[in-house]
Parts: C-alpha cells; sequence; structure tokens
C-alpha cells in the first residue's frame, strides 16, 4: 500500500491537528500526508513538520499532536521518506531545546546519550564535543547543513553564531559519514538546523519578533531579540544577543556576542534560492584551559560565516548548490597581558557543494562534489613567510602574522538506494583528494540497511569507512607545554553500527551497538611526567552500545538512555598520560522528566550520571607534582519551571542542585549550583 510521494506532486500539508469532529472536511479531495518524526537526518529534514507551537507548550497531549507533520528523511545524500532512510539519527526537536535546563547549545547536547560534552567554562564559552568516544576534532559541525568547522582547532568548532531560541532542531548522526559530508565527519555529524518561515506565496506580509532578558548567578545577565518579516516571495529572520558573567570560578568571566541572519526567496514554483550570515565573538578568562601550570590564560574568538543555497526541481531531477565562507579569528594569551606564549590566528575557510539526485526504474541516485580551501596565517601554525609578506594583525600594532598554511580539499560523492516497501539499502562512495596530504585520490565506501518487518519497528546495520586530515594544531603548534607534529598521518576508520527500534502506543526503545576499527588516530600525550604534550598517531579501536527508552502520556514525558564504551589501543609505545583519545567516558546515564505542574506552569528535571577514563595531573603552587588523580564518576540535577502565556513567557534555570565540584576536564573545577532567571515577550 506505501508509495513514494515525488516532490513535484501537490499535496496538502497539515501543520496543526485539530480535535473538532469538522476538521476533515478541510481535505475533502486532497491528499493528505501525515507522519511523525522518530529520527532524522542532517540535509533534508523540513523544519516546519517537527515545530512545536510554545503557546500552547504546558498542554503535554496538545504538544504531542502539534508534533505530528509531513516530513522527508534520510540517511543519505539523496531525499528519502522517513520511513524508507537506512540510517537512524538522533533529533533533539525544537520542543525539547524549550524545555530544557540550559542556557547554550552546547548544554542541551549534554543530555544526548552518545554525545561527550567536556565544558570548560560556563555556557558553552569553551566546550569540546564528541560522539562515541572519539574527540572534539572527529565530528563535523553543521549550520543549516553547511559545515562550519574550524580546520585549526576543533576546541573553536562549537563557537555557534546563534542561540537556543534561533534553534528548530538539533541532528546528531553516530558513526563514521564521510561519505556524505567528507573528512570532517569522521566519527559522526551534529547539524544545527534554524527556524526560518517560508515565503508566503500570496499570503501577504507579516511581521513577529520576540524580545528577552536574563539573569543570575555570578553577575551573569543578558539579552537578545529576534525579528521576522515573511512576504509573497521572501522571508527574512535576524536575531542578535548579548551575554557576560564573572564566572563561576577564578579567572572565568566571560563576554558574548552574537549576530544572525537568514532569509530565503522563491523564484518560481521549482526554484528557491536561501542564504545566511552569522557572526560571533567572544572574550573570556581561560584559566587553567590548556595548562595547570598557568593558571592566569586569556582567550578572544570571533567568528564571521555566511553561505547561499540554490535549490532547483528539475523535472526528475533535484540539484542543490552552496557556495560558503567562514572565518575565524583567535588570539591566546598563556599569561594575560603578557607576549610570553602569546599567538594570534587566522583561518579562512572557503568551500562550494554541489548535488544532484534522481530517480529511476532501480531507484534513487545522488551524485555531486564539494572543493574546500582551507588556510591559515598564524604567529605560531604554519611555516615562515618572507619578511615582505607579513600581515599586521588588526588592532594589535606591532604584531606581524608571520607563518602561514593552505590546503584544499576535493571530494566527489557518488550513491544509490534502493527502495522497497519493508526494506532500503543505500550505497556510496567519496573519492577524495587532499593537497596537504598528497595528490593521490583515495575512496571511501559505505553501506547502510533497513528492514521494517512489522508497522513500528526498525532494523538497521551499516558499515562506513572515515577519514580525517590533521588540524593545524596538530601539525604546527608549539609551546612551553605543547609540541606538534608535522609528519601525522590522517585519522582512518571502519565503522560498524546495529540497531533496532520499536515504537508503539506511548512507548518506544532502542538498542544500538558499534565498534570502530581506528588506524593513525590522532592524540596529545605525555611520554613521561615531566614531558610535554606531543601529538601523535597510534592505533586505537571504540566498541560500545547504548540504549533509550521514551514514555510520554497527557500527563508528561520520561526518557532514559545509557550508553558504554570500551578502548582497545594496539600499539606498543608506553605513555604517562592521553589528553583526549583516551579520556573517554566508560559510562553514561541521563534521565530526563517533563510535567506540568498547574496551569501554564511545567517543569523538568534532567539527571546526568557519568564516568570518564583516564586522570589529570596534581599541581601544586603552579608545578606538577608528578602524582596523577583519575576522574571520579559525578551526578548532576538540574531543573527548569516554565510559566508559558501566549505572549509571553517566564522561566527559571537552575543548574547543579546539588552544588557537586567536579573535575571534567584536566584540572579546570567546574562550578557549583548555577541560578538563572529570564523572560521574553512575543510580539
Amino acid at each position: 500500500m506505501k508509495k513514494t510521494i515525488f516532490n513535484q506532486r501537490s499535496c496538502f500539508r497539515f501543520r496543526r491537528l485539530s480535535r473538532k469532529r469538522y476538521a476533515l472536511f478541510a481535505v475533502v479531495g486532497r491528499e493528505v500526508l501525515i507522519g511523525t518524526l522518530s529520527v532524522a537526518t542532517l540535509t533534508h529534514a523540513k523544519a516546519e513538520g517537527i515545530s512545536v507551537d510554545v503557546e500552547q507548550a504546558g498542554d503535554m497531549q496538545q504538544r504531542k499532536e502539534l508534533s505530528l507533520g509531513e516530513v522527508v528523511v534520510t540517511g543519505s545524500r539523496a531525499p528519502l521518506t522517513q520511513a524508507e532512510a537506512a540510517k537512524i539519527v538522533s533529533v533533539i526537536t525544537r520542543d525539547d531545546i524549550h524545555r530544557a535546563a540550559a542556557e547554550s547549545v552546547n548544554d542541551v547536547l549534554k543530555m544526548a546519550t552518545g554525545v561527550d560534552v567536556r565544558q570548560r567554562g560556563g555556557f558553552g564559552v569553551q566546550t569540546d564535543i564528541s560522539i562515541n568516544g572519539g574527540t572534539f576534532d572527529q565530528i563535523a559541525v553543521l549550520l543549516n547543513g553547511v559545515n562550519i568547522s574550524n580546520p585549526q582547532t576543533g576546541h573553536l568548532s562549537a563557537d555557534f553564531p546563534v542561540s537556543l531560541d534561533d534553534i528548530e532542531r538539533i541532528e546528531i548522526i553516530e558513526g563514521a559519514a564521510s561519505r556524505i559530508y567528507g573528512a570532517s565527519a569522521f566519527r559522526g555529524a551534529i547539524n544545527i538546523v534554524t527556524s526560518h518561515s517560508a515565503p508566503a506565496q500570496g499570503g501577504g506580509t507579516a511581521v513577529h519578533g520576540t524580545v528577552n532578558v536574563e539573569g543570575g548567578s555570578y553577575g551573569t545577565f543578558g539579552g537578545g531579540a529576534c525579528g521576522s518579516l515573511v512576504g509573497d516571495r521572501f522571508a527574512s529572520t535576524l536575531s542578535a544577543g548579548y551575554r557576560q558573567s564573572d564566572g563561576g570560578t577564578d579567572n572565568s568571566y566571560f563576554r558574548q556576542s552574537r549576530a544572525f541572519y537568514q532569509g530565503s526567496v522563491s523564484l518560481g514554483s521549482s526554484q528557491s534560492l536561501s542564504f545566511q550570515l552569522g557572526m560571533s565573538t567572544k572574550r573570556y578568562g581561560a584559566n587553567t584551559f590548556y595548562s595547570a601550570a598557568y593558571p592566569d590564560q586569556y582567550e578572544s574568538n570571533a567568528r564571521i560565516f555566511a553561505s547561499a543555497t540554490l535549490n532547483c526541481q528539475l523535472s526528475a531531477f533535484n540539484l542543490k548548490v552552496t557556495p560558503y565562507w567562514n572565518r575565524n579569528l583567535d588570539h591566546f594569551q598563556l599569561v594575560r597581558g603578557s607576549a610570553f606564549g602569546e599567538n594570534f590566528h587566522r583561518n579562512d575557510v572557503l568551500g562550494a557543494s554541489f548535488n544532484v539526485s534522481a530517480d529511476w526504474a532501480l531507484g534513487r541516485t545522488s551524485l555531486g562534489s564539494e572543493i574546500r580551501r582551507e588556510k591559515i596565517v598564524s604567529t605560531n601554525l604554519g611555516v615562515p613567510m618572507a619578511e615582505e609578506d607579513y600581515i599586521e594583525v588588526a588592532r594589535h600594532d606591532g604584531v606581524y602574522y608571520n607563518k602561514r598554511c593552505a590546503r584544499t580539499d576535493f571530494n566527489m560523492f557518488l550513491e544509490h538506494n534502493v527502495l522497497l516497501k519493508r526494506f532500503t539499502a543505500s550505497m556510496g562512495v567519496v573519492a577524495n583528494r587532499n593537497t596537504g596530504y598528497n595528490d593521490a585520490f583515495r575512496l571511501y565506501p559505505g553501506i547502510d540497511l533497513s528492514y521494517r518487518p512489522i508497522d513500528g519497528m526498525k532494523l538497521t546495520a551499516s558499515w562506513n569507512m572515515g577519514f580525517r586530515m590533521p588540524t593545524f594544531t596538530d601539525l604546527f603548534y608549539k609551546s612551553p607545554t605543547l609540541q606538534g607534529n608535522v609528519g601525522l598521518k590522517p585519522e582512518k576508520t571502519q565503522s560498524l553500527r546495529l540497531s533496532a527500534r520499536y515504537a508503539w502506543s506511548d512507548f518506544s526503545v532502542q538498542l544500538t551497538g558499534f565498534y570502530d576499527w581506528g588506524t593513525d588516530m590522532i592524540d596529545w600525550v605525555m611520554y613521561a611526567a615531566d614531558d610535554t604534550y606531543h601529538s601523535a598517531n597510534f592505533s586505537l579501536d571504540n566498541r560500545g552500545c547504548e540504549v533509550n527508552v521514551e514514555y510520554s502520556k497527557e500527563w508528561g514525558r520520561i526518557r532514559l538512555g545509557y550508553a558504554y564504551i570500551d578502548q582497545e589501543r594496539k600499539d606498543d609505545v608506553q605513555i604517562f598520560k592521553s589528553n583526549y583519545a583516551m579520556e573517554y567516558l566508560r559510562h553514561k546515564f541521563v534521565c530526563t522528566i517533563d510535567h506540568r505542574i498547574v496551569s501554564a506552569l511545567t517543569a523538568q528535571w534532567s539527571f546526568r550520571w557519568q564516568q570518564r577514563m583516564g586522570s589529570y595531573v596534581v599541581y601544586e603552587d603552579n608545578k606538577p607534582t608528578g602524582i596523577s588523580r583519575p576522574y571520579h564518576p559525578y551526578g548532576l540535577i538540574d531543573l527548569k519551571l516554565q510559566w508559558v502565556k501566549p505572549r509571553y513567557e517566564l522561566a527559571l534555570t537552575m543548574n547543579n542542585l546539588t552544588s557537586y565540584r567536579y573535575h571534567d576536564h584536566g584540572n579546570v573545577l567546574q562550578p557549583g549550583f548555577w541560578l538563572m532567571a529570564g523572560a521574553k515577550v512575543r510580539f
């Protein structure tokens, strides 16, 4: 009975379902598409399909009904329906984000079972995000499907120019995804999808907006505003915000600002043009971020990001072209106010991607390419420049960039999807060439399979190969505590994943197992207690499992998740300490409970318990003692209370209710209880 719905066919989409008996008369004589979103993918899920009207968010039953929508999803480079998709991708919806006891994107990701978030400061000032025991450099970070990963270092990749209010959903794909997103998707990808209205096409002009303010512990305060203008054939959204804090620990203050614009224009019945522009700045005390021997570190970052996307539907062909540009500025001082250990970096990424997909008798085929030029000028990273080529650092007289490095990454993608009633096979390969390694093309294939034996059940299996080029920091960085390695090889992996999901009535459960075989993996290691950190290659296998359970009723919802990971290092070189790759989460357990208290007042309780492998070196008087201590397991409880009305809402967020102090990265002691209160007005 199932039949594929092609894009060129007209249909009536439900944006909201009603319990009224006369509701079905609205669709008499029309084709109706209704679906529920349990999984989605990174490029083809439609934002309107899972949006939630926060004005009604206090009613759990209404919230559940509003999650219905017609959604096209895919686990490949070609669009597939949710039932056809061969790969399962976790989705954090707008409603999840709205209800979470979170102040940043990074806080939201902490509750994703397979994601490890190592935070060095509050509000995501600097955060390392990894998936399934990998490192922060091994994931692709995307904004509306456009890669914004930082080639200098993954420490700065999670610097998002958007606020939580801008976000429609967050999509998380686990496992090697290089055949879909290229080199940076070594261990998976995280895609931030922002809220944006489509052109009205005959519906007139409408204006919407919000204003919010917040304040709380440690001198924290901030605010933001967002406005949208939707016309006959265009739509525009602009948001901006600012936040500052004294920080919860010594030398952890920060000042953050951001702005984000998104627009779209309808060029006809089958063509559209969309574009986005984002900017963000951060200045913060870096405490002991990179070395406990220097507690007065300082860093500032700035990002400018722009992209445009042309979508065309030409008969049976779907064409998508996206040029993009990303600039990152980084200023670091090992000792604040001193030239000792001071670095300036400016990296630019200029790229373009092309993708075309088509349906034919044997299934759906997609092919495309992406070219990405990465370059950096720096006081530390790269090879020396001639003196006449030096570049002045803006607003820092007398300091010059004297090193540079550049490389071009070129990918060609080919994929075919076999679509049957209860079975999908997605097979593909990427051919990659990077001028920073050699001139040869290397092939990385993959296959994803899904089988749906009965309604509500989905079984998936996937095998994919992944690769990653070393960052500029891995290759060149040199300081009193770190030593890069220009001889590093690219990382390579083979990733196997098996998953089973079953949903019925108000209950769903998903089990996932994985095994990743890693060769030439990159980590920063100490070979002796008094040594500096060196970047080096080694072999490392990751294996583990996840279980996620959800139960929802009219009164609320309960979610439980548990992840277990084990590693096996396969070389004979003895090391004293790993700084990243082997400091993974052995155990992680998360639990969230949403419920209504009374009228428009709701609550979400969040509990996270985790045990990290590895250890940190004990320092006394800013000097290493040679003693290392293991990371202790810890559990944190967060609570968010919300009063939501059509025109306004009030929120009270309490993080770390027990005020437990813990170490999550090196000697950086995390703050205790943190209270925030906020208000939002809609117009």
